[in-house]
């Protein structure tokens, strides 16, 4: 089992908030690490844009538990039925599942009180031990194990393209398990997911110097193409494994034509990948446009004398080759942004973590 940084900031946090509430002599300094743990944030950014959203909950929340307390008690029905309006109105007003935790942690902190007489003193007390946790998880946020989202990024791109690129070659071979087949496109379906969560933090990272700013938006128009032409591949995969099931409607003069263009592809997009990590020297323009020229226009031309021969049932190749006709363009795409990348940029490189 890993350790991930989020998982040590939140310990680190707790820890924080439960020794500055026992030096401030809270009664339940329990209840800033409570606070601390739903107020951890993956990101900085989101860190400041969270804080005040989580001290208004905190607010919102003892302030109906004060409300509730004066006039229907404490009974434990009476904390459940606020708890359910204080989430329904928390969702109202669209707030985050962490802040309408903070929320609802405020109103069981508050109401299960049972010194009646000092109940106020008991809330506001309370209050300032959950106000405590949230600003500790804040400043672990700002100071410690700051992220490394676009290492993160790069990094699951790189594992997932390969993943699809692997299971393309092994499709191609005609050598795949269906049910195999079939779990590994869930899997990577969910891996992509991710990326495009990566995607969003390494984005919402905000940088203060102007260079370091059109530094990062060069990066993110190149991380975009690098996983919108993932999801391509991921697509010519899928196209793929829906026609291997129909292999008998496939002639064999052409099963040869669809094998080269495949490998065509994969080894281009294999080439950009290892480009985009600077392990591949510059070359000349030329060579490299034709190692990259899967001859699309040779696929579509087979396909036209595959249709000539009336039978509709080979209409199912279509699909795919839409589908390694965009592949194809996406990759191109790609090759272009890379080349200028490496051109105009050269004091600048993609950072991702070497496997040991």
């Amino acid at each position: 089992m890993k350790l991930g940084a989020r998982m040590l900031k939140t310990g680190l946090a707790v820890a924080i908030a439960l020794y500055a509430g026992t030096l401030l002599g809270f009664q339940s300094p329990v209840f800033a690490g409570i606070a601390a743990v739903f107020a951890i944030q993956p990101s900085i950014y989101r860190s400041f844009q969270t804080i005040l959203e989580q001290f208004q909950a905190n607010i919102f929340g003892v302030s109906v538990a004060i409300a509730v307390f004066f006039s229907l008690g404490n009974d434990p029905f009476v904390i459940g039925f606020t708890t359910i309006l204080v989430i329904g109105i928390c969702m109202y007003l669209k707030m985050s599942e962490t802040t309408i935790s903070i929320a609802i942690v405020a109103v069981i902190a508050v109401l299960q009180t049972q010194e009646t007489d000092a109940f106020l003193l008991n809330a506001l007390l309370r209050f300032s031990a959950l106000t405590l946790g949230i600003f500790s998880a804040f400043l672990v946020n700002l100071i410690f194990l700051p992220p490394k989202y676009e290492t993160k990024l790069f990094s699951k791109i790189n594992d997932t393209t390969s993943d699809i690129l692997q299971w393309l070659r092994i499709t191609n071979s005609h050598l795949t398990d269906e049910p195999s087949l079939k779990t590994e496109i869930s899997r990577i379906q969910d891996e992509i997911t991710r990326v495009d969560q990566t995607y969003l933090l390494f984005k919402e990272e905000r940088t203060y110097l102007k260079k370091n700013r059109q530094s990062k938006a060069r990066k993110l128009i190149l991380f975009r193409q690098l996983i919108v032409t993932m999801k391509k591949s991921l697509d010519v995969l899928k196209s793929i494994d829906r026609l291997d099931n129909k292999n008998d409607w496939i002639p064999d003069t052409f099963k040869p034509v669809l094998g080269q263009e495949l490998d065509k592809v994969i080894h281009s997009h294999e080439r950009l990948l290892l480009t985009a990590m600077g392990r591949i020297k510059k070359q000349g323009k030329e060579a490299f446009q034709e190692l990259l020229e899967p001859n699309i226009p040779h696929l579509a031309e087979a396909l036209i004398q595959v249709y000539d021969k009336d039978n509709s049932k080979r209409l199912a190749l279509l699909p795919l080759a839409a589908q390694l006709m965009e592949y194809h363009e996406q990759l191109t795409h790609l090759q272009t942004l890379l080349s200028s990348y490496q051109e105009y940029h050269q004091d600048e490189h993609l950072e991702f973590a070497e496997k040991n």
